[in-house]
């Protein structure tokens, strides 16, 4: 966990210098943006962290899988480009350690909000150095619901009509997204996220900290999280449950 911070503090010195510098923004093949700023904070974080673990692996957003070990090193330099490109602060960098498959520790910092949530394993989990702990919601009429990122969901209609009566559900309904609704779900102050369009580097780091803060963090459908994940269904555990007894119900 020290190299692990070590190596945000890296990236924050990154960020820090690039954001708000008008940089040039690239691209990619998968309509993403991408700059230099982040290129270079996942050069350096990877600078730190194979200082302290040279035989341990990695794999980055930006410059992909690199080693052969049961450790894994899972990196997004600035999750939330566009966020960083357009001035907005809710960006952050996202590390977390898998070992043999199963996602062991985690850090999420987002220096532009005045955020930083970490948790290892059986650690408990910290928002700016405080403890935090979901809040044991029961009922979908009470619940706070977050959502971010849903396009494919709009693609499909029976998918998209399970959100639409998943929000008339609950009790209220916002759209955090990216870092934010889950450092806040891990605090108490939102009980449900639901998300499409993401991949493991995007919340590796965010489900340690949300399953050390008491929530149940999986796949939409339930499932288990994969390098190959690209939904989430994070909450609180009897909420958790609820989600899914709700859309079987729906799936009839």
């Amino acid at each position: 966990m020290e190299i692990a911070q070590l190596a945000a503090d890296a990236a924050e010195e990154v960020v820090r210098k690039y954001y708000r510098a008008d940089l040039a923004v690239e691209i990619k093949a998968d309509a993403s943006p991408v700059t230099m700023a982040d290129r270079e904070a996942e050069s350096a974080i990877v600078s730190v962290l194979k200082a302290a673990f040279p035989d341990h692996a990695f794999y980055g957003e930006e410059h992909g899988h690199s080693g052969n070990s049961d450790f894994l090193w899972l990196i997004d330099p600035i999750d939330g480009t566009k966020a960083f490109v357009r001035e907005y602060p809710l960006f952050s960098t996202q590390i977390a350690l898998m070992y043999r498959g199963e996602l062991v520790l985690g850090v999420s910092s987002a220096g532009q909000f005045g955020q930083r949530a970490h948790a290892r394993l059986g650690g408990g989990a910290f928002l700016n150095d405080e403890p935090v702990r979901v809040v044991e919601r029961e009922r979908l009429p009470d619940a706070q619901l977050s959502i971010g990122n849903v396009k494919t969901l709009t693609r499909d209609a029976a998918a998209w009509a399970r959100v639409g009566h998943l929000i008339n559900a609950v009790n209220r309904t916002r759209g955090y997204g990216d870092f934010l609704h889950y450092h806040w779900l891990a605090a108490g102050k939102v009980d449900v996220v639901i998300e499409s369009d993401v991949n493991i580097l995007d919340i590796a780091a965010l489900a340690v900290i949300a399953r050390e803060a008491g929530a149940v963090f999986t796949e939409l459908d339930g499932g288990p999280l994969t390098l190959d994940t690209r939904t989430v269904l994070a909450a609180t555990p009897k909420l958790h449950a609820a989600v899914l007894d709700w859309f079987a119900v729906l799936n009839g």
